[in-house]
């Protein structure tokens, strides 16, 4: 086959169901790339401030990059769009069959761009560069069911969650293995009452050399050595041991029963990988609930922060959220804080750290919606601090909870939290890794640190490259771009910072400034067991170096001088009210 670089947007409006296919502009793909980056823009020039994210004006976007299902590692797709639970730009990524069979079946577009509402519940099938859509037989299942359904396609859909708009809802695939997890774009779906993607073509072809070249090198990395020895779980034993895990509901940073949720419980436990040969990846469990591949998230937000030490019990936690279609990370937050609630007398319902049942039956009221406090939660931790009081329990960033890696442990860490695009996230920067092994840095130190990660991962997540294999594209990508005759440009860095500078514009305009930048209280307290809190005085002189080396004001808001050098005059516009001046 002749390879092509993907040009045009499959764009579906589900008012008025029809489909057209729109060239991308070609300044754009230069500018932008792909993924993270053309979906930032869209959203940037197709959304008003205020926009609301569960209305019909809202824009959701099945993404990709210009070799996506090329690329060595999972395939991966970028669903944009903007966050209920945090009210700003979102950037959720999934893996496994489903990105790689979206790339073949539209071959002559980087994905699908979704507005409107249907009348009805119903799917939208994908096939040969073009979609139809149909009505969802399957509303009311849950996301294994779903997938089921279609046993010859490759599925994204939403479960119960998604349905009935939970803030953090999440797009599964691959029958629920896989996840466009963290902000709730499986709400944005739900509200548009799309059940499913369905999909039907075959992965693509081509590039065969430079393949097999990442591949060897992923192959021979620490970080490829690392996944098929013991995949991401192995982080809930990273985390203890450096005191950097949070625990009973940022209670501590230590857990007893780490050990026994951790790596050597699912090497244990483990009936086979997720994917055999070079990248086997996750290990298959079986539940009572299904087989399920639990990653690290489940054994740190379901296991230490609820402080439940039962492996089987965790992961069928894991399963649960899984079915039901919602961010365990934020499904975990949540239950802690109504535990933390009732031991502090906000809450007058009983439940206990330790406790699965109690959490397993939580986790459906928020799925469902069908009790008060449910209902409160299905929201998030910052909504139902505002209905029951307990606001400081566990902590938040513009709304979205934090993993489980506990900045105490690395206070960088809390710096990568607030200035994440997204709200508090773990992959934009993971500092951490590095900061537990030369002691406290300088606030300068942090900040360039944060920096630089935030802006590779941007780019990466331009191409839409696995978040693991992306460790050995030292070049970000160049070489991949070059093979298909991308030009971008200048060096793909500065595309990185690009992007990064373009959601923060996005935010601001609705109305984002560093007081949401902020570090949550609960992490200004000390933990039980080792570490400290952390001192607002250094977190703030951490924030200002890091405003400084974006080139940002103080009030973090991007400077004029600062939009022209990234070339975003053009998306800005006349709205310069976005912009700052420095002092």
């Amino acid at each position: 086959m002749t390879l092509q670089t993907p040009g045009h947007v499959l764009r579906v409006d589900l008012t008025e169901r029809s489909v057209e296919s729109v060239p991308v502009p070609e300044e754009w793909r230069r500018r932008y790339v792909g993924g993270k980056g053309l979906g930032a823009r869209y959203l940037y020039e197709e959304l008003d401030a205020g926009t609301d994210p569960l209305g019909p004006d809202n824009v959701l976007m099945f993404f990709q990059g210009p070799v996506s299902g090329l690329l060595p590692g999972q395939s991966r797709y970028a669903a944009v769009t903007k966050s209920p639970l945090t009210g700003g730009f979102l950037d959720s990524y999934a893996g496994g069959t489903f990105p790689g069979v979206l790339a073949g079946a539209l071959s002559e577009h980087v994905g699908l761009s979704i507005t409107g509402v249907a009348d009805e519940p119903v799917r939208l099938v994908v096939a040969e560069d073009d979609a139809t859509v149909e009505p969802a037989e399957t509303w009311g299942e849950d996301t294994v069911t779903t997938a089921e359904a279609f046993p010859e396609a490759a599925v994204a859909c939403v479960g119960p969650a998604g349905e009935n708009q939970v803030a953090y809802a999440t797009i599964a695939s691959d029958a629920g293995d896989h996840h466009a997890g963290r902000g709730g774009a499986g709400a944005v779906m739900g509200a548009k009452r799309l059940k499913a993607v369905v999909v039907h073509g075959d992965q693509p072809e081509g590039l065969d050399a430079i393949r097999e070249e990442y591949e060897d090198r992923y192959r021979n990395a620490d970080t490829g050595q690392w996944l098929r020895s013991s995949g991401t779980v192995e982080t809930v034993d990273f985390a203890n041991a450096v005191g950097a895990l949070s625990t009973r509901g940022w209670q501590a940073t230590e857990f007893d029963g780490a050990d026994d949720v951790g790596i050597d419980a699912v090497h244990d436990s483990a009936r086979d990988r997720e994917y055999e040969g070079t990248d086997p990846r996750g290990f298959r469990v079986d539940t009572d609930e299904g087989e399920t591949v639990p990653r690290g998230a489940t054994a740190m937000s379901l296991g230490a922060g609820l402080g439940i030490d039962e492996f089987d019990a965790v992961v069928a936690l894991g399963e649960v959220c899984n079915r039901l279609g919602v961010d365990l990370i934020s499904a975990g937050s949540s239950v802690a804080w109504a535990i933390r609630a009732h031991e502090e007398g906000v809450l007058d319902r009983s439940l206990d750290f330790g406790d699965p049942e109690g959490a397993r039956t939580l986790l459906r009221e928020i799925a469902t919606r069908e009790t008060g406090l449910g209902d409160a939660l299905a929201d998030g931790v910052d909504a139902a601090g505002r209905r029951y009081g307990g606001e400081d329990l566990v902590p938040t960033v513009k709304a979205m909870e934090l993993p489980a890696y506990d900045p105490r442990g690395a206070e960088s860490m809390a710096l990568a939290y607030a200035t994440s695009d997204r709200g508090a996230c773990h992959r934009r920067a993971r500092p951490v890794e590095r900061e537990v092994f030369d002691g406290r840095w300088s606030p300068e130190r942090a900040a360039r640190a944060v920096v630089d990660e935030q802006n590779q991962r941007s780019v990466l997540w331009c191409l839409v490259v696995d978040d693991f294999v992306g460790d050995v594209f030292e070049d970000l990508g160049a070489a991949w771009l070059d093979a298909v005759g991308l030009d971008t440009e200048g060096d793909l860095e500065t595309v990185g910072e690009r992007v990064w500078t373009l959601t923060r514009l996005f935010n601001v305009r609705d109305g984002v400034s560093r007081a949401d930048d902020e570090l949550p209280s609960p992490l200004r307290e000390p933990p039980d067991g080792p570490g400290e809190g952390i001192d607002p005085e250094r977190f703030d002189a951490m924030l200002d170096a890091y405003y400084e080396l974006r080139g940002w004001g103080p009030d973090g808001r991007p400077t004029r001088e600062t939009v022209e050098r990234l070339d975003l005059a053009d998306a800005v516009g006349s709205d310069l009210s976005t912009l700052t001046t420095r002092p």
